[in-house]
């Protein structure tokens, strides 16, 4: 009959606290954005984990965590890694 609906993708805005992604693409009006986004290695094929929500967002890159503005973080999409 029917399968069960899942987001196996989406932006990194919309994830939960300790749920993990691979990096899809970043895609930004702003070039600056997308530039600093790479300078902290946050590129295609790379797995993310939002550590925290608020006050502000913290993701784990690798063994780095980094706190990002509302703007680079909409710029981010990523595919959900099952836990």
């Amino acid at each position: 009959m029917f399968t069960r609906f899942s987001v196996t993708g989406c932006s990194l805005e919309l994830l939960k606290t300790g749920e993990r992604g691979i990096v899809t693409f970043c895609k930004s009006q702003d070039e600056r954005i997308l530039r600093k986004l790479i300078s902290m290695g946050v590129t295609p094929g790379t797995n993310i984990t939002l550590e925290q929500h608020f006050p502000s967002l913290i993701i784990q890159v690798g063994n780095t965590s980094l706190a990002l503005d509302i703007e680079s973080i909409r710029a981010i999409y990523v595919r959900i890694i099952d836990n």
